[in-house]
């Protein structure tokens, strides 16, 4: 009998090992298509969001785009039920935990996702309603809201914004993948009375809280979209109306260079306006032409 115990010994690990290779093959064969149902819901996405981004009737846009949302996450729940996935599109923090105090960035990395996701919730729950829109060269900006924040103990309007379309390519070094992503920012506030006359300028680069790859901090998130936001001091009481003009520069691969400009005109909310009297602090005065100054001087000229 103990001549023969060397050889079951034997089998039985030959059949053991058969069995975890079989299954280890089929997790990996599982992994597979779950991937390729994945890439096929992003694909269908891109395929059909090229008209939302450059349809200029902006009441057009604005209807559609919520029944957009509604078909992409419709896919994106059969895509996470089809393979058992689950619905908390928190597998980032997962990700930050695994690392523990090796990540001294992890807080921030937090507070990024936490941004990326409350945009993530309005295009799932249906209230993704912009406050403006614009489409340019291919590429749509939207300013997703404007509300008055304090920063620092300071109240500020912030504008937060989402810009579809910019160029990006992904690279690789052998090991690690990296999406690269071209949208820089220009963008300048023209501060204006009720007559029209200029009460002061401002001018910034590319906005705060920057995030240029959103599918890194939620996998599922709509694809080739920019975020980000400005903080805007309180302008002057005298300050009626507000030209706000952005630049967005977007490079291809190809080396295409593609510049959108979007103006946004609008009359300046009370809640963005200073008190009677009160000072904007951090302005600095410049002297400009009296033409500058009064377009309606200007025209008598």
């Amino acid at each position: 009998m103990k001549r023969y115990f060397g050889v079951i010994v034997l089998i039985v690990g030959i059949i053991l090992a058969a069995v975890v290779t079989t299954r280890a093959s089929s997790a990996r064969a599982l992994e597979a298509q779950r991937d390729a149902d994945f890439a096929r819901v992003q694909k269908d996405y891109l395929e059909r969001v090229g008209w939302l981004r450059v349809n200029p009737d902006e009441k057009a846009y604005r209807q559609e785009v919520s029944s957009f949302f509604k078909a992409y996450f419709t896919q994106v729940d059969a895509h996470h039920d089809r393979y058992k996935l689950g619905k908390t599109y928190d597998a980032y923090l997962a990700e930050l935990e695994k690392r523990g105090d090796k990540d001294d960035r992890v807080q921030d990395r937090k507070a990024f996702y936490e941004y990326t996701r409350q945009v993530f919730d309005q295009m799932r729950e249906g209230k993704y309603e912009p406050l403006w829109t614009a489409t340019d060269k291919g590429m749509r900006l939207d300013v997703v809201s404007a509300d008055v924040v304090k920063v620092l103990d300071k109240p500020q309007v912030r504008l937060r914004l989402a810009l579809w379309g910019a160029q990006r390519e992904e690279r690789s070094d052998g090991k690690v993948k990296k999406m690269v992503t071209s949208a820089s920012f220009k963008t300048q506030w023209k501060l204006t009375d009720e007559r029209g006359r200029l009460q002061g300028e401002m001018s910034a680069e590319d906005p705060s809280m920057k995030v240029d790859f959103p599918e890194r901090f939620i996998a599922e998130f709509p694809p080739q979209m920019v975020l980000g936001h400005y903080d805007m001091d309180l302008v002057p009481n005298e300050v009626k109306k507000m030209e706000i003009s952005f630049q967005v520069s977007s490079r291809a691969a190809s080396g295409g260079d593609a510049t959108a400009s979007y103006v946004w005109k609008l009359e300046v909310p009370s809640e963005w306006r200073l008190g009677a009297g009160e000072k904007w602090e951090g302005a600095e005065v410049t002297e400009r032409p009296e033409e500058e100054i009064d377009p309606a001087k200007a025209a008598r000229k």
